[in-house]
Formats: structure tokens, C-alpha cells, sequence
């Protein structure tokens, strides 16, 4: 059995803010074209794998294995005409790419990649910087980025982008809450804020599996808040054209690509941070290895897990259908909110036990969230399972109704009209037509 965790004291940060400026303009410039990068790589592997899961080839002319496919887009979009709608806000329409952008950077600063390392001379962590509430740091800054979606699709003129504007603010304040719920259960059982310390706190067991409810969770939110399918409603083609950038070309629109992928990213990160034990190495392969944790070696066990969270987000596009938005927003507030305040209720009372009574805990939480996680999944499901309408029957005196498409009646439609025969027509006359 694991001993609960202890908070750790505040000075465990002291790490931070030593840095010489040079240094902290490596590690941001660093962390800047790693994000670039990743961003072409997981735009040209998004490609290749639903390619491949519907019998395709998928980028393979550009660079070996078309693997600079990606960036001969972005040279497309830069050389393409850069419009800006009659109708449109100009000041505005022109700033909505860069405040979408710009946040989806800056998240990454309290991201932890690994563990002190040596860089050129110095001791210093691979993180650029981290605080006390480093977790709520990047919540307050991702929320930051909805505002560009938002004005991007209030100043283009248009009804539709205004469309997908509110709709995006609507979706970001419904699973901004739930993902906040869950990460309240990390915080009581980790102690800490801070995103090196919550990786320092999973040495032994990973909060994915202790707190698996709000690793499901999450992982629903996280898809929700970043406009992903199967929950991309706010650029949903066959409603609103292409949402809140259905105005933008050329670079404006490379800029909101660029925030949606870096937003990916992000979440990845912050999953594995909080989740999956950070840079810590897989399977506890550390007990058998032991310099899996050292150096520049963790950093491949971060990108590994991130690059495990992006082919998920792959997946999901090429697998599932896009919801219905009523069938997303319920799904929300009636099943994901409600599951994770009981969820964080009952860690929070389990770890009031444990540390008052000296009572483990860790078989309690393990078992009890695996049968919330299952019955959550069973919500995601089966909450929006409607029962089909009967037929409407055939009127009596009139002409004989043909039955509805498949599926059923439409919701709102108007009753089918009855035609009575007329006293003028002879008898028969209709069956004869």
C-alpha cells in the first residue's frame, strides 16, 4: 500500500526563476520551434493515419514519406490572397488570429519535459518556469484563446461565423467545468498546484489509475475544449460552412490551424502531466533501468505519451460521426458535471479518511473508479437513445398517406394534410388515377 502523499514544502520551487536571460531565451525559443514542429508533424500524421483507416495513401510525394507535405501547405496559405470581408471589423478581424495563437504558446511554459539537466554549463530544469498554481495558469490562459474565436466570428459580418463563434464560447464555459472538476480531484490527492510537483507526487502510481473517473473525464473534456471531432460543432461544415474562420484566408487562417493544433498539444501535455506520471518513464521501467529518469532520456517518455494522446484525437475523427449540438451540450451538463462532482465529493472524503485515520485508501479509489469511469462511459452511450414515432395512420375519407422517411417523423414538422375526396368527383375516380 502507498503512504499518502505529503505536501511538499514551497521552497521545492527554488529550482525556478534562477536562470541567466540567456538561458530563458534558449528554453522559450526552444520550446517555440518544437511546438512549430510538432504541429507539421502531427498535421502530416493526422493525414496518413485516416489515410490509412479508410484504404488510402495519404501524403507520400513531398519529402520522404510526404513528411514535408505539411509545409508546403503553410507555403500554400502564405502566398495565397489575403481577403478581409466589406462587412468585416477590420481591427478586430485582423487580431482574432493572433489573441487565438498566442495563448496556445504560452500555455507551454509551465509544462515539465523532464527533470534537471545540464544545458550548456548550468544546472537547470527542461521546464521553463513553473509557480504554485501552474495548473490554473493554464486554464486562465486557454481560456484566454476562445475570445479570438469569438471576435474572429462576431467582426467577419457574417451570420454564420457569428454562429460559430457562440457556439464556441458556449462549448468552451459547459466543459471548462467538468475539466475543471476533475483536475480539483488531482489537486486534493497530489497536494500541489504545481505541474512539477504533481508529476513528482505519481513516483510510485500514476493518478490515471488512482483517479481513473477524472482521467475519463478529462479526456472527454479535453476533446470538447479544443473543437475536435466528434465535437467540432463550432466549424460543423454541413450547418455553418466552416464556423467562426469562414471568412479568414492566407495567413489569418494558418494562424487559427496553428492555435487548434498547438491546443492539441497542449491538452496532450497537461494529460500527461497530470495523469500519466509526466516525463516519468512507462510501465515503471525506471525499477529496472535505472537512468530512465535522467539526463534528456524522459523526454522521450513525454513526447511518447503526447504523441499517445494525439492519435487518439486522430482516431476520434476518423471514426465517429459528429453530434448533434443539443446532444453535446446535454451530454455536458447532465451527465459529465454531475459524475464529477460526486466523483470529486468522494475523493475528497476518502482522502479526509485516509489522512485522519491512517486508513489506505488506494484499492477504495481503484475498484470505485473503475465502476464510475464504466458507468460515465455508459452515459456517453446510451444519454441520447430516443425512442421512434409511430407512424401517423392513414386519415378516414382521405387519400391514403405515404409513410415517412426512415427515421421517423420530424421533429416540429407540421401534421400531414388531409385531402377529402370532394362530393363532386364520382366514387373510384382516385383509385383509378
Amino acid at each position: 500500500m502507498i503512504a499518502p502523499t505529503v505536501v511538499r514544502a514551497a521552497d521545492d520551487l527554488s529550482a525556478f526563476g534562477q536562470d541567466p536571460w540567456w538561458l530563458v531565451l534558449v528554453k522559450a525559443g526552444l520550446v517555440f520551434v518544437v511546438l512549430v514542429l510538432l504541429t507539421l508533424f502531427n498535421i502530416w500524421w493526422e493525414r496518413r493515419v485516416v489515410a490509412r483507416m479508410q484504404h488510402r495513401v495519404g501524403p507520400n510525394v513531398h519529402g520522404p514519406f510526404g513528411l514535408l507535405q505539411s509545409l508546403a501547405d503553410g507555403v500554400k496559405l502564405a502566398l495565397k490572397e489575403d481577403l478581409i470581408p466589406k462587412a468585416a471589423d477590420k481591427v478586430v478581424f485582423v487580431l482574432a488570429p493572433v489573441i487565438a495563437v498566442i495563448p496556445a504558446f504560452v500555455t507551454f511554459a509551465v509544462v515539465p519535459f523532464g527533470p534537471e539537466v545540464s544545458m550548456f554549463g548550468e544546472r537547470t530544469p527542461l521546464q521553463l518556469t513553473d509557480m504554485p498554481v501552474a495548473v490554473l495558469f493554464v486554464m486562465a490562459i486557454a481560456s484566454i484563446g476562445i475570445y479570438g474565436i469569438v471576435l474572429g466570428g462576431w467582426s467577419s459580418g457574417s451570420t454564420y461565423s457569428l454562429l460559430g463563434g457562440l457556439r464556441s464560447s458556449a462549448q468552451m464555459i459547459s466543459y471548462e467545468v467538468s475539466m475543471g472538476l476533475a483536475l480539483i480531484a488531482v489537486f486534493i490527492y497530489a497536494g500541489s498546484l504545481s505541474t512539477s510537483e504533481i508529476v513528482a507526487a505519481q513516483e510510485d502510481l500514476w493518478f490515471g489509475l488512482i483517479l481513473l473517473p477524472s482521467f475519463v473525464i478529462y479526456v472527454i473534456s479535453m476533446v470538447g475544449e479544443v473543437n475536435r471531432a466528434p465535437f467540432d460543432l463550432p466549424e460543423a461544415e454541413g450547418e455553418l460552412v466552416g464556423g467562426f474562420h469562414t471568412e479568414y484566408s492566407s495567413l489569418k487562417f494558418a494562424l487559427f490551424f496553428l492555435a487548434e493544433y498547438i491546443n492539441m498539444a497542449t491538452v496532450s501535455a497537461l494529460a500527461t502531466t497530470l495523469f500519466l506520471g509526466g516525463w516519468r518513464a512507462p510501465f515503471w521501467i525506471d525499477r529496472v533501468w535505472e537512468g530512465a529518469n535522467e539526463g534528456y532520456v524522459p523526454v522521450i517518455w513525454f513526447f511518447g505519451k503526447v504523441l499517445f494522446f494525439i492519435f487518439f484525437f486522430i482516431w476520434l475523427r476518423g471514426s465517429l460521426p459528429r453530434l448533434r449540438y443539443d446532444q453535446f451540450m446535454a451530454f455536458g451538463w447532465k451527465v459529465l458535471i454531475p459524475v464529477a462532482l460526486g466523483w470529486t465529493i468522494l475523493v475528497a472524503t476518502m482522502r479526509y479518511v485516509s489522512n485522519t485515520y491512517d486508513v489506505g485508501v488506494q484499492e477504495v479509489l481503484l475498484f470505485g473508479g473503475a465502476a464510475v469511469a464504466v458507468v460515465l462511459l455508459l452515459g456517453l452511450l446510451g444519454s441520447e437513445r430516443e425512442e421512434e414515432p409511430e407512424e401517423p395512420a392513414a386519415p378516414s375519407g382521405g387519400f391514403p398517406v405515404p409513410p415517412m422517411p426512415a427515421g421517423g417523423a420530424v421533429r416540429g414538422a407540421a401534421a400531414p394534410l388531409e385531402f377529402p375526396r370532394s362530393t363532386t368527383v364520382p366514387a373510384g375516380a382516385g383509385e383509378e388515377a
